[in-house]
């Protein structure tokens, strides 16, 4: 995919969504259900879409809520649903049927105080939080959010009693349900109106933001970032977790510097992404162009997308770090330096670096490879079995300083601190900290590409079988293994994985957008990785030909 000639320059009038458009779109667009592309589909993070081509509007986010509903009676949740947004346009509108939705049906909904965005980490620690020590009438969440996609998207996921992402057989119940009420024109739907709603005394507000920030001694060492006196930048990213920062600092005395604090659905403050959109993604040095000229004023910077689940961290000396290095390099501090019970494993998706394979073998702990999703943690944290859970798109959470778990979704905030707290202990600069790695376990080349692709041809591509692969040798080395299941819990990845002992890739298609994903890895060198690379879009190619 080309370079856009405008990636990382600041968004332009001509680059902003329409928001008044793009909300009337919500409420008065109709949808073809008979249309694939406009019925609710479940990826690995909910439902997405857009208003203004049909596949994010009240029609959706009505059938989706009342499928919701069932499913609880079906499963006997009884507790109250916690209920969250962030920053998206789309999302105050869809939290806004939700809430018609979830009170018409006598549900009792927890929401922030002040009205307020909860990011994504706090709406799973308040689920855990609420059912500690329940064995009924326990609670879930939904999280409002198109994570860091575009400000014209939508999202809508459901986190379970465990307060992680829902498996593929919660969402696959709650889509058939909620496809089946779009094909009846809504028929079974029960809704107040928003005034109805926001008095009804099934309505409860909860401070979960203070409750969070004074929490977040258990996990992290703030008096070691407080004590070393460091000067923290922060890009807020206008998203759900702005208006945070300034109360940590104030709770912990830290020196914290907020940028892009404002809400603004449109993000216009925002540097344009590779390819020229406005993407919040807090893993692109693009969309960080902003603060990433601030670098050297920092002792350590980083950033979080809307829904704060994913984490950019920034360093004066090595700008901003590959996620991939920072996973590597969290987990080998936070082995040194946690009393974590030795049987606690350490997770990670199955197309993250190898070399974190090799961390947590130095670190004597057992690893845990997974598909791509957060959803395949969730359980494994709520149990106290992961001390670590990440993949390569910059999401990750771990354990309390005790071994308890923290969150079992994605906590963008709690990395970032993460890094001003490795940085205040260890006194390096996170780029050599990595430097450090790459000399005891061998240098990473990584990449990963986007290539475009079709609906069929996502569907071949997710439908490989390793049995029927021969492959003996990929980029002069011998084949090891061709995978099309996980090691760590034998679930279909939903593509292939082909390693060798000097690197591997996997491939696997996007769940929201019309491409397929190539992942490479070599520890021998950047022109071992392009020809590890060019042959594994060769293999590709001739597989989805077949």
């Amino acid at each position: 995919m080309a370079l856009h000639e405008r990636a990382g320059q600041p968004a332009q009038a001509q680059d902003l969504t329409n928001i008044a458009k793009l909300v009337s779109a919500y409420f008065v667009n109709e949808v073809d259900p008979r249309q694939r592309a406009q019925q609710v589909q479940f990826g690995t993070s909910g439902h997405r879409g857009c208003a203004l081509d049909n596949s994010f509007n009240e029609a959706h986010i009505l059938a989706i809520s009342q499928a919701l509903v069932a499913y609880r009676e079906e499963q006997g949740i009884t507790g109250p649903l916690l209920l969250a947004r962030d920053t998206h346009a789309l999302s105050e509108a869809a939290y806004m049927t939700a809430l018609e939705v979830f009170i018409g049906n006598g549900v009792e909904v927890h929401v922030q105080s002040d009205d307020g965005y909860t990011p994504t980490p706090v709406l799973s620690r308040a689920v855990l939080r609420y059912n500690k020590g329940r064995s009924k009438d326990l609670a879930d969440g939904v999280v409002i959010t198109p994570s860091h996609n575009p400000p014209a998207d939508g999202g809508f996921k459901y986190n379970p009693p465990h307060g992680g992402p829902a498996d593929a057989d919660a969402t696959k119940v709650i889509e058939k349900y909620a496809n089946a009420l779009l094909s009846s024109d809504l028929l079974g739907v029960n809704a107040v109106s928003y005034a109805e709603a926001l008095a009804s005394p099934l309505l409860k507000t909860v401070d979960w933001r203070s409750q969070y920030v004074d929490e977040l001694e258990q996990v992290i060492d703030m008096a070691a970032i407080r004590a070393a006196n460091l000067r923290i930048g922060v890009d807020a990213m206008g998203g759900a977790g702005a208006s945070y920062w300034a109360l940590i600092a104030e709770r912990y005395g830290l020196t914290i510097d907020v940028f892009n604090a404002e809400v603004d659905p449109s993000f216009r403050f925002m540097t344009l992404d590779k390819d020229g959109k406005i993407r919040m993604d807090c893993s692109s040095p693009y969309a960080m162009a902003s603060l990433l000229k601030l670098k050297d004023d920092y002792a350590i910077a980083f950033g979080n997308d809307p829904d704060y689940d994913r984490h950019g961290i920034v360093t004066p000396k090595q700008g901003l770090l590959n996620p991939n290095h920072y996973l590597a390099i969290a987990i080998d501090y936070l082995c040194q330096h946690r009393s974590w019970p030795a049987s606690m494993k350490i997770g990670k998706t199955l197309v993250s670096s190898a070399l974190i394979d090799k961390v947590v073998a130095a670190n004597e702990r057992e690893l845990l490879e997974v598909p791509v999703g957060f959803k395949w943690f969730a359980q494994g944290l709520a149990d106290g079995n992961l001390a670590f859970a990440g993949e390569e798109s910059a999401g990750a959470t771990f354990a309390d300083r005790h071994g308890q778990v923290w969150t079992t979704d994605k906590d963008g905030i709690i990395l970032a601190l993460l890094a001003a707290e490795i940085v205040a202990v260890t006194g390096k600069d996170l780029g050599d900290y990595y430097t450090d790695l790459c000399v005891q376990h061998g240098t990473s080349y990584y990449q990963r590409t986007d290539a475009p692709s079709t609906p069929a041809m996502n569907k071949a591509l997710a439908s490989i079988r390793a049995y029927k692969l021969q492959l003996n040798e990929l980029a002069g080395d011998a084949v090891t293994a061709v995978m099309s299941k996980a090691p760590g819990n034998d679930a279909l990845i939903g593509g292939v994985k082909v390693t060798t002992a000097n690197g591997w890739f996997a491939a696997r298609p996007s769940g929201t957008e019309p491409i397929y994903k190539i992942y490479c890895e070599s520890f021998v060198s950047a022109e071992h990785l392009a020809t590890l690379a060019a042959e594994a879009q060769q293999l590709v190619t001739t597989w989805l030909a077949d």
